[in-house]
């Protein structure tokens, strides 16, 4: 396990995270820290605890938006995926449709070539 040490709201935390996720882990506290910062303006010193658990709750909100928006698109994706296969499945119909039907005029036009050229001799 690899250990960093992060700072919110000018407050050193020795944290401990797997291998490779030290600049991931020191990314996160900072945009955290951006949080509490932000409340602490808007508020003032109203105590660390009350500012930190707010911060949470804000991005808690944040997350929870972006998981619904996520849900919607997934929604479209499913939507468009299966407009996509039902047009493919149409068009598959349709060219067998259509080769059957070029194949029957092709033996009528043969046919027709037969009888002529019969008449013709």
């Amino acid at each position: 396990m690899a250990q960093v040490t992060v700072t919110i709201d000018g407050k050193a935390y020795r944290m401990a995270c797997d291998e490779g996720q030290e600049e991931h882990l020191m990314e996160l506290a900072l945009r955290f820290d951006r949080y509490v910062s932000h409340l602490k303006e808007s508020f003032g010193e109203i105590g660390d605890q009350r500012l930190t658990v707010m911060a949470g709750i804000m991005v808690m909100d944040e997350l929870s938006e972006l998981q619904k928006r996520m849900m919607g698109m997934e929604s479209e994706v499913a939507t468009l995926r299966k407009t996509r296969d039902d047009a493919l499945t149409k068009a598959d119909k349709n060219d067998a449709a259509l080769t059957g039907a070029l194949g029957g005029l092709a033996q009528r036009m043969e046919a027709l070539a037969e009888k002529l050229a019969v008449k013709a001799g």
